[in-house]
């Protein structure tokens, strides 16, 4: 029978994972925002394009750079991307860019995040109940990510126009239909920062993720209900049941791992 500590073990070795392949710095207008294979952008070099950007090696072929206007010109790359068939699933939901001092600098269309090395920013909840039950929820088999998986009650991704606490709420919402009013000692328990090779782009794409989360008790009655088609069921779990589900790999890693630092394991 599998065990949820060798589980745990082995996700907490692959929380910051190296490429496969490697990679060089990418920049916007001369600050770093993500990073490439050296050959990726190889197909959409251009000196000059009518949205006034350019996309070139520098360096000695050591970086990759775009230049002109910051988020139009990521819009047509992302655009040049998909049309290849290099982008993941395509959302119309613009992301932050930010730099190496987490400074916005632009958005980008969420699908070319990954090709591009560009860091995300999501935000989980884990909720309790009063009897320390733990509210859970399994995946949409549609998902193009994780189908099927079990996750944490709510995790969803922070958008270009979100605050932390804005995509808290909306997320909390769409995915659970629940109000952050609702929600009985609501607090902020952290972050984790994932890093490791991705799927997308044929294996070429590369995440870099912040998860910030927190836990809530949520009150007898309360039962939350998704608005957004993305969930197939909740569960409301004993604490032995999620380790069984862990221990046979039914949790995501990045729920996994979060919901074993909720449990104090």
């Amino acid at each position: 029978m599998p065990d949820w500590k060798d589980w745990l073990t082995s996700a907490r070795a692959r929380v910051q994972v190296q490429p496969r392949r490697p990679r060089v710095p990418f920049l916007l207008n001369g600050e770093v925002i993500g990073s490439v294979e050296p050959g990726f952008l190889i197909p959409f070099v251009h000196s000059g394009k009518p949205g006034g950007y350019c996309l070139l090696q520098n360096n000695g072929h050591s970086t990759w750079e775009l230049n002109g206007d910051a988020s139009a010109g990521l819009a047509e790359l992302a655009l040049e991307l998909r049309n290849a068939g290099l982008t993941g699933a395509w959302r119309n939901e613009l992301l932050r860019v930010n730099n190496v001092h987490g400074h916005q600098v632009a958005v980008v269309e969420r699908a070319a995040v990954r090709p591009l090395g560009i860091s995300t920013h999501a935000v989980h909840l884990v909720g309790f109940t009063a009897d320390d039950r733990i509210w859970v929820q399994q995946r949409a088999l549609s998902k193009a990510t994780d189908p099927g998986q079990w996750d944490t009650l709510m995790g969803g991704m922070v958008s270009a126009t979100d605050s932390l606490a804005q995509a808290l709420a909306r997320e909390s919402w769409e995915e659970a239909g629940l109000q952050l009013e609702q929600m009985q000692g609501l607090v902020h328990r952290g972050h984790i920062d994932f890093t490791g090779p991705s799927h997308d782009a044929h294996g070429a794409g590369y995440l870099v993720e912040r998860i910030d989360w927190y836990t809530c008790t949520l009150p007898t009655g309360v039962v939350p209900t998704n608005q957004d088609g993305e969930v197939e069921q909740f569960a409301c779990l004993s604490c032995d049941e999620v380790l069984a589900l862990l221990g046979q790999g039914r949790f995501t890693l990045e729920a996994g791992l979060i919901l074993g630092v909720a449990m104090g394991l």
